[in-house]
């Protein structure tokens, strides 16, 4: 079970090894792979420490895949891995093949904790942003 500890405001300190990967579809467009790639660094910096590792992943047309991502993270010794979707909306992706990557890795990993965070259009805040994005 994983416990975070606050110190100050930033910091968070954890017995368990926690990643987070940044989940998208995939474009045929490499400048678009890494635009996600770099948000995730950016995710990293930001994070105060809260995980030991970001990365993307998608769905499709890129690499690495989801199914290689979790790899890679408990080769690394995640023992918590949180997937984030990229997603606007509540789609096939984000509704059953995202789950379902999931649910067959956690099956290879069972000691590995597996949360999928709802997707970005859901959550709090959008409102404000897409007001911010439109004069």
């Amino acid at each position: 079970r994983f416990v975070p500890h606050r110190i100050l405001r930033t910091t968070w300190v954890s017995a368990t090894m926690r990643c987070l990967i940044l989940v998208a579809h995939g474009s045929r467009r490499d400048a678009s792979n890494d635009e996600v790639r770099r948000l995730a660094g950016q995710l990293q910096q930001q994070a105060g420490g809260r995980y030991d590792d970001v990365c993307a992943a998608f769905l499709e047309l890129a690499a690495p895949t989801i199914p290689d991502a979790i790899d890679a993270c408990v080769g690394r010794g995640a023992q918590e891995i949180v997937l984030l979707p990229y997603f606007l909306g509540a789609g096939e992706h984000v509704a059953r093949d995202i789950p379902a990557q999931v649910e067959c890795k956690q099956g290879e990993y069972p000691q590995v904790r597996f949360t999928i965070t709802p997707y970005m259009g859901a959550g709090q805040g959008i409102v404000e942003l897409l007001l911010r994005l439109a004069p």
